[in-house]
C-alpha cells in the first residue's frame, strides 16, 4: 500500500462521508474502490477510442480493396 495525501473540494468530501456511513464502509476501501473503477472506465475509453480508429482505418482499406475488385471485374468482362 502506498500512502497518498489529497485535498478534496468540500462538496465532494461531504457527499463522500454521507455514503461511506451509509454503506458503512471505511473511506480508504472506497476511495480505492473509486478509482478502481474510474481507471477501469478510462482504460475502456481509451480502448474504444483505439477500436474506432482502427475501425475508420479498416474501411478506407477495404474501400480501395472494393475499388480494386471492381477495376479486375471490369477488365475481365471487357475480355
Amino acid at each position: 500500500m502506498k500512502t497518498l495525501s489529497l485535498k478534496l473540494d468540500k462538496e465532494i468530501f461531504e457527499e463522500t462521508e454521507a455514503i461511506i456511513k451509509d454503506k458503512k464502509v471505511a473511506r480508504n476501501r472506497y476511495i480505492n474502490q473509486a478509482l478502481e473503477f474510474y481507471n477501469r472506465y478510462q482504460m475502456r475509453k481509451k480502448l474504444s477510442a483505439e477500436f474506432g480508429e482502427a475501425s475508420d482505418l479498416s474501411k478506407e482499406s477495404s474501400s480501395v480493396i472494393m475499388a480494386e475488385f471492381d477495376a479486375l471485374i471490369e477488365d475481365d468482362e471487357a475480355i
